[in-house]
């Protein structure tokens, strides 16, 4: 590939501002279709982005002989479809998170990856943005001495939506795998896969305890990486507001580093010289960083560090946390 022509099936909030706009700031990239349902959406969208394509059909887009790269940005109930679909077409995948329901619909994704010879990448792109960049090359600095334990808190009230007769998909297992447990756990659980390395043994408990939704509300876990790092972490969508919490946190035998994973709140180094802050702002379109490393791969000049087997290692984790098998 020389440029990478971009087709988008689905277009929807996430494209508009976190990832659309970044595929076309990207030296030898650019969007050239875009699919979604709706006709009047889609027609709206590829107006207002200036694309001249636009499909109602996901096959109609997937075999347009302009389009040579597809990133998929539905919800998690079609990933593994689609994903095969463009796959089988010979056309590489860059699909968002979660990259599926569960572990077993990530496997198919992979295998059909590797059977057709071409990459697959998830948008856990936290893996590129500087903020944890950082938290990484401090922790490989050493400054923080052996690394003992990772934990994680994230503390939400529920949401007015949540309790309606149109609940949002992210709180309904049969699209999305299940609660928000997964649609934002992921996201820390991948992070914490990129800074210390992956899961080996993982436990854990879920629980609908507000009864707002059928999905899960409240999880709790623990692991150990292949490190022998030890880590826990606690998921709550129904605390009280003044609970909300957003931290993880990785100590070691020296100091510790504490960070938001959503709020963009500054990073906070604990050693033994005292305290240190450094504030690295999210940018405007929080997936180019991530997706500027996928066109490098694309085109055999970088690596992408987010791809089906990393996202799929996290699925495997969050399967096992809620007793999945």
């Amino acid at each position: 590939m020389k440029k990478i022509s971009w087709g988008f099936i689905g277009c929807g909030d996430v494209t508009e501002v976190k990832s659309g706009p970044a595929f076309g700031k990207i030296e030898d990239s650019e969007v050239v279709a875009v699919m979604r349902r709706n006709a009047k959406k889609v027609k709206d969208y590829a107006q207002r982005h200036q694309i001249a394509r636009y499909y109602t059909d996901a096959d109609e887009l997937i075999h347009d002989p302009a389009v040579n790269a597809i990133y998929i940005a539905t919800p998690p109930n079609t990933h593994t479809e689609y994903t095969i679909r463009a796959l089988e077409a010979g056309k590489p995948v860059y699909v968002e998170k979660p990259m599926a329901r569960n572990y077993k619909e990530c496997k198919r994704m992979v295998d059909a990856s590797q059977k057709a010879s071409l990459p697959l990448f998830v948008a856990y792109y936290r893996r590129c943005l500087p903020s944890f960049l950082k938290v990484k090359e401090i922790i490989q600095s050493g400054v923080l001495g052996k690394i003992r334990l990772a934990d994680i808190r994230l503390h939400y009230p529920a949401r007015p939506e949540d309790n309606n007769d149109q609940l949002p998909w992210r709180v309904r297992p049969e699209i999305s795998g299940g609660g928000y447990f997964f649609d934002l756990a992921s996201h820390q659980l991948d992070l914490l896969d990129f800074l210390l390395g992956s899961i080996r043994e993982v436990a854990g408990h879920a629980k609908n305890q507000a009864g707002l939704y059928e999905a899960e509300d409240a999880v709790v876990a623990s692991w150990e990486f292949k490190t022998g790092v030890l880590g826990s972490g606690s998921w709550c969508f129904t605390v009280h507001p003044s609970e909300r919490t957003d931290r993880m946190t990785i100590s070691g035998s020296k100091g510790s580093i504490s960070f938001a994973c959503f709020d963009d709140e500054p990073i906070i180094l604990h050693t033994a010289s005292g305290v240190q802050s450094f504030d690295l702002p999210y940018p405007t379109h929080v997936q180019q960083p991530l997706i500027q490393t996928i066109v490098a791969d694309l085109l055999g000049t970088g690596k992408c560090p987010s791809t089906g087997e990393s996202a799929a290692r996290t699925a495997l984790v969050m399967d096992k946390i809620v007793g999945r098998k």
